[in-house]
């Protein structure tokens, strides 16, 4: 007897670990910059060059890249822009890593201060997260029929399951040109930037995949003229395009992570010659995973009627899809300002912790933070430009009917919308529009049937059992179990006794005829 199996294509989590460490460095301000005055705003993105892995452990080299933006009372430019590193090499235990896996490694940055020595000097301090993981595909084999001569009766148990069917990363380059309406001046230097994703969508088509999406830019720049004028411009803008990607087919499932990479501006002259033209250059990395729901026969167990037929199982946990989900909460709070009189506002940003998440009652509750920075002009000569920042909390039920604690998920949280308002001179208005989004795959353990062995019935056993047998049914009965106890095929039980279905009650009688 040879049992066909069918491949079940999976992906799995083989090991994954966090830590996070502080870096801390003193920046001495070049020659070429002028004092500082005050600091208004700073950012920082981790960037990682290598990734060792060892035994149990991987090493990880990299460095912060922070920019910061200062204020200084120097005649020429009143905000100058000062960039600088600090590396790090970080040993991440990670259980089960051998040197020849392939691990994956996510920076972030959770928190940066930058603080004044004196007027040539900074403090830089920052706390970073490292996030490793090894991902594995594998397959599991689920048998589906038997082949041979022996008489045997097997049962058959339908599978929905999500196998994927791509696993890749991959990355879009997008070039954009941002054009300055006209009553602004010529851009003299850019100051300052924040670029971010907005909301982005993904379908899967034949051989590709089109995405589509928002690119909100925020420009900080000084004009042309002698007094340099500073000025800030913000946009949005839609983008769509596509990616090759072998072997999609319509009707499967995304499951597309994207972030922003590298990113270039570039002020180019527009069309009379002037610098009116900022070219934007981006490239987005993107983690593809595209799953296939299908529904598979498997063959749950297997008995002899002319044969003892033994089996050897092992357990498999397959993966079903239970739900797509999206979600959005509103957020609202005033920010006081702590020093100096807002007279106008510059820019405002917004970046999403997601601190906890817990499985509850048809859902994830969702548990974190709004962190809102905002630029403004003060009036004061000292220090015409401000920045304050605050932390606004959250608690958001993220609606997944039926999951359950161990089901699979993997929230992804963005700003969709971020609204600052004034108030009065020391008080602004925060709304915001939170934007959360899962694929949640449940679990489900299976066992599946490896291996079959086939050798004579015990004559010994089979003399035992009754030629002929009125069976009375007890509860947990079926047919199936019947059978397999009396070596009897279910079909002709259902024969035997005119049973139009396989539905039995307690207390019922079933006629069983050995060799019938």
């Amino acid at each position: 007897m040879e049992l066909i199996k069918r491949n079940i294509h999976m992906d799995r989590v083989k090991t994954e670990a966090v830590t996070q460490f502080t870096l801390e460095d003193d920046l001495n301000i070049p020659d070429s910059k002028p004092d500082v005055n005050t600091l208004n705003l700073e950012k920082g993105e981790i960037i990682i060059d290598e990734i060792r892995p060892g035994t149990d452990f991987v090493n990880v080299r990299g460095y912060l890249a922070y920019v910061v933006l200062y204020h200084t009372q120097e005649e020429g430019s009143s905000l100058v822009t000062l960039e600088g590193r600090v590396p790090f090499d970080e040993k991440v235990n990670l259980r089960g890593v051998v040197p020849a896996d392939n691990v994956s490694v996510d920076g972030d940055v959770e928190d940066l201060t930058v603080s004044m020595i004196n007027s040539r000097k900074l403090n830089i301090q920052s706390l970073v997260t490292l996030s490793a993981k090894v991902e594995e595909l594998y397959d599991e084999e689920a048998p589906v029929t038997i082949h041979g001569d022996e008489k045997a009766e097997y049962r058959r148990m339908p599978l929905e399951i999500a196998q994927i069917a791509i696993c890749k990363n991959d990355i879009f380059r997008l070039k954009e040109e941002i054009s300055l309406p006209s009553n602004y001046p010529n851009i003299f230097q850019i100051l300052w930037d924040n670029i971010s994703l907005g909301d982005m969508d993904f379908k899967v088509m034949e051989e590709k995949i089109a995405l589509s999406g928002d690119v909100h830019a925020f420009i900080l720049y000084e004009g042309e003229g002698e007094e340099h004028p500073v000025r800030s411009f913000e946009t949005t803008i839609p983008f769509s395009g596509m990616l090759e990607c072998h072997g999609c087919r319509e009707g499967m499932l995304p499951d597309i992570r994207c972030r922003l990479g590298q990113k270039e501006l570039a002020v180019r002259p527009d069309f009379d010659g002037e610098e009116r033209s900022i070219g934007l250059e981006m490239v987005l990395d993107c983690a593809i995973r595209v799953y296939e729901e299908e529904q598979v026969e498997i063959i749950s167990d297997i008995y002899g009627v002319s044969s003892e037929i033994g089996t050897v199982t092992h357990r498999a946990d397959l993966r079903q899809l239970l739900a797509k989900v999206t979600g959005k909460t509103k957020v609202t709070d005033h920010i006081r300002v702590k020093s100096g009189n807002v007279l106008q506002l510059l820019h405002s940003e917004g970046t999403v912790t997601l601190e906890h998440q817990t499985v509850v009652e048809n859902g994830i509750l969702l548990q974190g933070s709004l962190t809102v920075k905002a630029m403004y002009i003060t009036g004061e000569d000292e220090a015409p430009y401000g920045c304050t920042q605050a932390q606004i909390p959250y608690q958001y039920t993220l609606d997944v009917p039926d999951i359950a604690p161990d089901d699979i998920d993997t929230v992804q949280g963005s700003v969709e919308q971020l609204q600052v308002t004034m108030l009065d001179g020391e008080e602004m208005d925060v709304k915001a529009v939170l934007s959360f989004s899962t694929v949640v795959f449940k679990t489900v353990p299976v066992e599946l049937i490896s291996q079959v062995t086939v050798s004579p019935l015990d004559t010994g056993k089979m003399s035992n059992l009754p030629g002929m047998v009125v069976y009375m049914v007890k509860d947990g009965d079926n047919l199936w179990n019947i059978g397999k106890k009396y070596y009897v095929p279910v079909d002709s039980m259902r024969r035997m006794n005119n049973l139009e279905n396989d539905e039995l009650k307690a207390g019922q009688k079933l006629l069983i005829v050995k060799g019938s």
